[in-house]
């Protein structure tokens, strides 16, 4: 437990900011439409947040480069606090997307110096106990932060400013904790080219999961408000959506690592496409119903990253994980950018059901991908497939850290 110490000041701010990253996503869709901003303005802000984070995947490790860990932290803290104060002081749609793109950008850098950070403090042996201590924290974090919103009022300036202590307060263990300045990661080499090669169903499935988990983030609070629930309500949808998927992930990766990955990610997809047409005609305004239903579509819709990740490593060359698992968090990206506004201007012109209706589609679409695929290509052997590990969104770093010890790309310079 000694040579985790130095990590608990880092896991402390991971969670202060995963947590006030997620509650707000929830409060911008929220507030939006008390301010009376349209469906189809939300999801903007939703996709300039995705292009601000995929340019900061892209541009952070200049930074840390040039100015070292602690000073890129702060530099981005202090930025994104500001943003965040300045959401409430100019309510105008303009002036939230360009925030909302500063903002991507700046979360997408702090995640990738906290993982890079927590990569080259954990030793080998506790890897796994960091990665675990790590996945607790982003999943509490996450959805008990969005309770801050009923409790505080999703309406005046309190809320804002408890987000922006929040993100300023992830600075107190990052400055007084671990006196280190790691050695910046390297820039891993990215041929978008070779990984769609080594395998086009798991890239395709990265960007159909980043359209769909996108669009879900950043509309399912305004679908919640449309079809008349309350506060609570709409966090607590938007929270059980979340959980569901943390649950389900692992069994899940245990039955694909001795199943055709394929076969479960068919299985999946399916699951994920039905609970979305239940929530479309079933659960219709039924704040209990939806709840049971989202709960379910979380546990399916939210693991179609990782299983699809590990049908890509499946196809790849040892010692590539790391290689293949920061392209396919840019194919996500990619998608991400798409479908918040796609989805929203779907909700626009059809009411709040269309948000499923489109995921459903997406959902289709890569069922017949899948079953096409199964058709030209043949599985994997049971003995060449890698072990399912599950992997969080929320930097192309994380897959250093997720690595297994036998799945060097050489030499780890952080």
């Amino acid at each position: 437990m000694s040579s985790m110490r130095p990590l608990i000041p880092l896991l402390i701010a991971a969670g202060i900011l995963l947590g006030g990253n997620g509650l707000q996503s929830t409060l911008i869709a929220l507030r939006g439409a008390q301010e009376g901003f349209s469906a189809s303005t939300i999801g903007l802000m939703g996709t300039f947040y995705f292009a601000g984070f995929l340019l900061g995947c892209l541009a952070v490790t200049h930074i840390m480069k040039a100015v070292g860990h602690v000073r890129a932290f702060s530099a981005l803290a202090a930025i994104a606090s500001a943003g965040t104060l300045l959401l409430v002081l100019v309510v105008d749609p303009v002036m939230w997307c360009a925030l909302r793109l500063a903002g991507g950008f700046c979360f997408a850098g702090l995640f990738t110096i906290m993982e890079a950070w927590l990569n080259s403090g954990a030793a080998n042996k506790d890897r796994a106990r960091v990665l675990a201590i790590y996945r607790m924290v982003d999943i509490g974090s996450v959805t008990g932060a969005q309770f801050l919103i009923p409790i505080v009022g999703a309406s005046g300036f309190a809320i804002f400013a408890v987000m922006s202590i929040m993100i300023t307060l992830s600075l107190v263990p990052v400055s007084l904790g671990d006196r280190s300045n790691p050695t910046p990661p390297e820039d891993v080499k990215l041929d978008l080219a070779r990984v769609w090669r080594i395998s086009p169903l798991g890239c395709f499935g990265c960007i159909a999961v980043g359209v769909t988990n996108s669009a879900f983030r950043t509309l399912s609070p305004v679908y919640a408000e449309q079809i008349g629930m309350s506060v609570t309500d709409v966090v607590t949808f938007v929270s059980v959506g979340i959980f569901g998927g943390a649950i389900i992930q692992y069994p899940l990766g245990y039955l694909s690592d001795r199943w055709d990955r394929r076969s479960v990610l068919l299985i999946t997809t399916c699951c994920a496409l039905l609970a979305s047409l239940a929530l479309v005609f079933w659960a219709r305004s039924d704040p209990s119903l939806n709840f049971v239903i989202v709960f379910i579509f979380g546990c399916f819709a939210m693991p179609l990253y990782s299983l699809s990740a590990a049908h890509s490593n499946d196809r790849a060359d040892k010692g590539e994980f790391v290689r293949i698992n920061a392209a396919l968090m840019l194919f996500y990206s990619f998608g991400a950018i798409g479908g918040p506004f796609a989805a929203s201007t779907a909700m626009q012109y059809f009411g709040p059901s269309a948000l499923f209706v489109f995921t459903a589609t997406v959902y289709a679409t890569f069922v017949v991908v899948i079953l096409y695929r199964m058709q030209v290509r043949s599985g994997v052997p049971a003995g060449h497939r890698s072990r399912f590990i599950g992997l969080l969104r929320t930097s192309t770093v994380f897959a250093r850290l997720a690595k297994r010890n036998d799945d060097s790309d050489g030499p780890d310079k952080q």
